[in-house]
């Protein structure tokens, strides 16, 4: 016998077809209908094109830049520090498409009606395909608010965060058309407490805002070291106050701005996150002495906001993923999206992306719209909604995909693993579960009218008595006040929801609208796909699945 005939031993069936340059905007209808329905109907072709890049070319890159990660080099050859974070091509590739086409600047650059709409739009497309490098792209676009509050330095480096030129070579500023900015705030004692920071700033000379002092102390947390510049927090005379760290001194040294190391971490992987010491480190004082939170909460909001944005784009990838496979996977002779169980499961999925992804876009509109009241009164609220609502549901929402795939879920072939381990980020960063909440008690009970604005943005239930009788235990709630922190997160996840059912029932889609609040105001079970009976969960798929494939 040739048992060379045997040299193939199947023929590969049952397998969906490749998804690979799909665009991801093209694919994406609740996308299409929030972007339009929030006021970014002008940018439809701007992020029809980018869906096109993070769906194919940027797709790619994103599996090589977590591949190859970054390699930090403390001194060259010679025995000279150089303090250099070493990447990938690919990541570089990610950065320079994205600088490119304004995601850290379209709406400082181009103020419009339906600007952050259209950022956050091709941001969330950008995230599906790789989230590493969204550390950098949203520090730079979120420092504009806090730069602008120091016009001498505003005027050195505004221009240069907003150009769509991206240049990754270790060089001063000055030599630079285009440069990325970061920030650097969290110490080892303090963490979230960034009070307790210690690090000290001393004057040069004289002293105050715009002015230029030496930084000593270290930081425990600085992510994309190989930034131009950094946004942190020193303490003065007159307390903690910020200030803008270049990794260049004008006369183009080497500032004393030092990386111990590279953090090793579950994930965010293509991103180089850094512990840093700053020895005598020249800074510019941003702001008011004294005040620099404040200060730097005017980044920390529009970082918050990107949390929100790109933990739905986790999602959405996640769901794509999932809902393409059974919509061509068979088991038992049947389609995987048509039997009854796995409905139930995708439409619970595709619930969950579609609802993270109408808040992300609406705190959207509130930020292209500062000017009025309700608006900004309504972002500063959801800022913390969201970013902890969110981001708290994506890492269960995305391990629930993954097991819609079965084995294929949970091998690096596929991208359902980075994402999983990409999810937790977000929830940690900029403030985790309980700082948000905390603040979202904050904004409620000290700031006036935030309280007013979040139930006339929930209105009357619209029609709905579900909605209408969760409005009501939400007031109710509120006016008790004992053991309210205690209650935070309960009274968060309520906000949230209530905010979430009553975007979907405005948008008018009755499926999405109905299945949303029967399974997340009703009685339905704490695992993904226990949606209650009489919901039409093949149109909730099929609104999800890619189609064309």
């Amino acid at each position: 016998m040739n048992l060379h005939q045997f040299a193939e031993t199947h023929e590969v069936t049952n397998q969906p077809p490749s998804l690979d340059g799909a665009n991801l905007y093209r694919i994406d209808l609740p996308l299409q209908q929030w972007s339009q329905r929030f006021g970014a109907g002008w940018a439809q072709g701007r992020i029809d094109a980018y869906g096109a890049l993070a769906g194919g070319p940027l797709m790619e890159a994103g599996f090589l830049a977590n591949q190859n990660k970054p390699v930090f080099s403390s001194h060259d050859r010679y025995g000279h520090r150089i303090d250099l974070v070493e990447f990938h091509p690919a990541y570089h590739q990610l950065m320079r498409t994205a600088v490119e086409h304004g995601l850290p600047s379209l709406p400082w650059a181009h103020p419009q009606p339906g600007a952050h709409v259209a950022r956050a739009s091709m941001t969330y497309l950008h995230s599906q395909a790789e989230a590493g490098t969204g550390c950098p792209l949203t520090m730079t676009f979120a420092s504009i608010p806090a730069l602008r509050l120091q016009p001498d330095l505003a005027e050195l480096w505004v221009p240069k965060a907003l150009a769509t030129e991206y240049d990754s070579r270790n060089v001063g500023m000055a030599h630079k058309a285009g440069v990325t900015l970061g920030m650097a705030m969290t110490e080892k004692q303090g963490g979230t407490d960034v009070r307790a920071n210690t690090t000290k700033a001393y004057p040069v000379g004289a002293s105050g805002p715009g002015q230029a002092y030496e930084l000593v102390g270290h930081k425990w947390f600085c992510s994309a070291p190989m930034c131009d510049a950094f946004l942190t927090l020193a303490q003065t005379d007159k307390g903690l106050s910020c200030f803008l760290l270049p990794r260049h001194r004008p006369d183009d040294t080497r500032n004393q701005f030092y990386i111990q190391r590279l953090k090793n971490k579950l994930g965010n992987c293509s991103n180089a996150s850094s512990e840093v010491e700053f020895r005598g480190a020249l800074a510019w004082m941003v702001g008011e002495e004294g005040r620099g939170v404040p200060t730097i909460i005017e980044m920390v909001a529009m970082t918050r906001f990107d949390c929100m944005v790109g933990s739905s784009a986790l999602m959405r990838q996640a769901l794509t993923q999932a809902s393409h496979h059974c919509a061509h996977r068979k088991v038992g002779g049947k389609l995987l999206n048509e039997q009854p169980l796995m409905q139930n499961v995708l439409a619970d999925l595709a619930l969950e992306s579609e609802a993270a992804l109408a808040l992300s876009l609406r705190m959207g509109r509130a930020l292209d719209h500062l000017s009025d009241e309700h608006e900004a009164k309504f972002a500063r609220l959801v800022t913390a909604v969201g970013k902890y609502w969110i981001c708290k549901r994506a890492p269960a929402m995305i391990n629930e995909a993954a097991e819609c795939m079965g084995g294929a879920g949970y091998v690096e072939d596929s991208i359902l693993p980075r994402l999983y381990r990409e999810a937790p980020v977000n929830s940690t960063w900029e403030g985790s579960g309980n700082v948000q909440c905390l603040d979202v008690l904050r904004a409620l009970s000290k700031e006036p009218g935030v309280l007013e604005v979040l139930f006339t943005e929930l209105g009357d239930g619209h029609g709905d008595k579900r909605l209408a009788a969760h409005i009501d235990r939400l007031q109710a709630a509120f006016k008790d006040t004992a053991d309210i922190q205690y209650r935070a997160r309960q009274l968060t996840e309520e906000i949230a929801i209530g905010l979430q059912a009553k975007l979907l029932l405005e948008a008018g889609n009755s499926d999405v609208s109905d299945a949303f609040i029967a399974s997340r105001l009703g009685s339905a079970g704490g695992a993904y796909g226990a949606l209650p009976r009489g919901l039409n969960v093949e149109a909730i798929v099929a609104r999800s699945t890619p189609q064309g494939f």
